[in-house]
């Protein structure tokens, strides 16, 4: 009963963020933030960071890399563990699918996982990048969701996913001497 309930829920929230979607300009706006969030935004960071920052910029871009690696091997076994198919799939008849997904399922959001974790490594560096970076996170997790290609469920997963995997890693990062 419980469970039915927050399916419910789910694919509620799923369809009316999806409507929004139907609009050009909403839909050509979260197809770009879809896109920087494939990583475009992050690799350009990480090679940046070293230019300018010198060590310390390799310090924070191996951060980064080293968490990205831990976040695509967990996402990639929890999508073949879960096996969700995407809204857009389960539920044709009311998502509409407004941009082509990089891999076949939905569980959890790769993506929210990726935005939420490099926000919270580079925030832990550069505190003053929050009023970017937490907005542009917030756009990657509702661009899932608006576009079809994510159930609510599958962006907070994600975040929690990222949060978590940030954290242990400045655990790690503390105990190897780099943070």
């Amino acid at each position: 009963m419980v469970v039915r309930k927050l399916d419910s829920a789910d694919i509620s929230v799923c369809v009316l963020l999806n409507r929004w979607s139907r609009l050009p300009a909403v839909r050509n706006t979260f197809r770009t933030v879809s896109r920087l969030g494939d990583g475009v935004i992050w690799y350009v960071m990480m090679a940046v960071l070293p230019l300018v920052g010198g060590y310390g910029g390799v310090v924070v871009s191996l951060h980064m890399a080293s968490t990205a690696l831990a976040g695509l091997t967990v996402y990639k076994l929890a999508k073949r563990l879960s096996g969700r198919e995407r809204p857009y799939v389960q539920h044709a008849d009311r998502v509409m699918c407004a941009m082509a997904p990089l891999d076949r399922y939905s569980f959890p959001s790769g993506h929210t996982l990726h935005a939420v974790s490099f926000t919270v490594v580079l925030c832990g560096y550069f505190p003053g990048m929050m009023w970017v970076l937490l907005p542009f996170a917030v756009l990657v997790a509702l661009s899932r969701m608006i576009l079809g290609l994510h159930y609510p469920s599958d962006v907070l997963a994600g975040a929690l996913i990222g949060l978590a995997l940030a954290m242990a890693s400045f655990n790690l990062f503390r105990l190897s001497g780099f943070y």
